[in-house]
């Protein structure tokens, strides 16, 4: 199951998806059934990497991703615990003396501010082996970067069998075991916090959303053209795998709600 959905993930992520067309029709071109056909298909993926790359199409699909769980108010209190998701660890360099840490470095960061605001709250840092990297955990070298931090060992719980967040959120409440009235926040990049508050209900786990690693802009910069190709086909990667695992986790009975929203 695992890796089917890692797999089906692939195949629906847009930049793949074109690719896959584009390579197609160039088959296609080749052939003498269906060269027009394939002309046709090789252009229009051509177009597509042009308008998802320059055109601000990733920022307006994140957009509402980012918007639907407003940052945190420290004035609702101090909270008993922070959940921490994994995802944050470069799997290219994952087996590297010092980690790497990708474009969502402040699910990790962010810990070292509130460690120091909250110093009686719990840290549970949630993430297993990384994908392609069997036997290299996500929450060891999470675990080394807290020590750095300066947190306290006996503060932290290292969640390391994790590979979705449908198992980070019951692997999470399996090991936090949150007594009734406890505060839990939950930390984790805000087009992302929607799935993960819904995962997180689903497994019984009452959470509140603490997001960081906002990729949008405020609305008056939305509709600024991306500089790079690379840079737009990417933010419009992210989003639409959201949205699909959204889809995928209400179909399949893993999340609270097909849009969670906050309560």
């Amino acid at each position: 199951m695992y890796l089917l959905s890692k797999l089906l993930g692939f195949c629906t992520l847009p930049s793949n998806a074109i690719a896959i067309a584009g390579l197609a029709g160039l088959v296609l071109m080749g052939t003498s059934r269906a060269p027009r056909a394939g002309f046709r298909l090789a252009a229009a993926a051509l177009i597509l990497i042009v308008a998802f790359g320059f055109l601000p199409l990733g920022r307006l699909l994140a957009w509402p991703l980012e918007q639907r769980f407003p940052p945190y108010d420290p004035a609702r209190g101090d909270p008993d615990g922070i959940v921490v998701l994994g995802g944050v660890i470069e799997p290219e360099a994952a087996d590297r003396p010092e980690s790497g840490i990708n474009e969502a470095a402040e699910r990790l960061t962010a810990v070292a501010g509130l460690a120091r605001r909250y110093p009686a709250a719990k840290i549970l840092f949630s993430g297993g082996d990384i994908l392609l990297r069997p036997g290299v955990s996500e929450a060891q070298a999470a675990g080394a970067l807290f020590a750095s931090f300066g947190i306290s060992a006996d503060r932290v719980m290292l969640e390391d069998r994790s590979r979705t967040t449908a198992e980070n959120a019951a692997f999470s409440r399996r090991m936090a075991v949150p007594k009734p009235g406890e505060r839990w926040l939950l930390v984790t990049s805000a087009w992302h916090m929607p799935r993960a508050v819904g995962a997180f209900r689903k497994a019984g786990f009452a959470v509140e959303a603490y997001p960081v690693d906002y990729r949008t802009p405020a609305a008056a910069g939305l509709w600024i053209p991306f500089g790079a190709v690379s840079i737009g086909l990417r933010r419009t990667d992210t989003a639409a795998r959201e949205w699909f695992g959204l889809a995928a986790y209400w179909a399949t009975g893993r999340s609270s709600a097909l849009f969670p929203a906050p309560q």
